[in-house]
């Protein structure tokens, strides 16, 4: 079904790049999102990391948070990523600018240090089956809070949350676009398609 998949990406300032040949690898069509009317007919939208204030600005300044927010909240899936997570979440003490306030969520940014302190581990991903996701975090928040509607799907061997589900919202603190490793886009794609397969109903007899 992914021929009749496209997914978008915020393509205001970040790594989008990097998530469109991802996403084009795991087999879906993909459209940078600049403006509301590109959000049309998409499946799914990826918010990449960046910078969670410029972000947030550009999307105020090009009138995309309303629209974000109701595509999401017709069911539509939407991922961030590192600051996409944090534009995603509902909860953020330390970002003087609004966020989507989807995700029931609590965030602190910068949570592990500046980018010379960023790193890479090999993360546990029971979601995406073995071996662990080899993780890329760079100046990276921490899911400090959730929920009770939503699921964690990766902790760091301390305990911090780095990834997370609820319902078609999904939100990780690193880069996956950053590694050779497709299996988030694959599993982002595929809610993707199981929307999309709900929408259309059974088809015919």
């Amino acid at each position: 079904m992914t021929d009749h998949l496209t997914i978008g990406i915020l393509a205001l300032q970040g790594d989008f790049a990097e998530h469109r040949q991802a996403l084009e690898r795991a087999g879906a069509a993909v459209r940078e999102v600049r403006l509301p009317a590109d959000l049309e007919g998409l499946h799914g939208l990826v918010i990449p990391g960046g910078e969670s204030t410029t972000i947030s600005r550009l999307m105020l300044a090009y009138d995309l948070m309303d629209p974000v927010r109701a595509l999401a909240r017709s069911g539509r899936p939407v991922w961030g990523t590192c600051a996409g997570a944090i534009m995603l979440a509902a909860r953020v003490p330390d970002l003087d600018r609004p966020t989507l306030g989807l995700l029931d969520v609590g965030i602190r940014r910068n949570a592990f240090g500046r980018q010379v302190e960023s790193f890479e581990v090999d993360l546990p991903v029971p979601a995406l089956g073995e071996p662990p996701f080899h993780a890329v975090f760079i100046r990276a928040p921490l899911i400090q809070d959730v929920g009770p509607d939503v699921d964690v799907l990766a902790r760091l061997d301390g305990g911090a949350v780095v990834a997370v589900r609820q319902e078609h919202l999904l939100a990780t603190a690193f880069h996956p676009e950053l590694t050779d490793d497709l299996r988030f886009h694959r599993y982002f794609v595929g809610m993707a398609e199981a929307r999309a397969r709900a929408e259309a109903g059974p088809g015919p007899k």
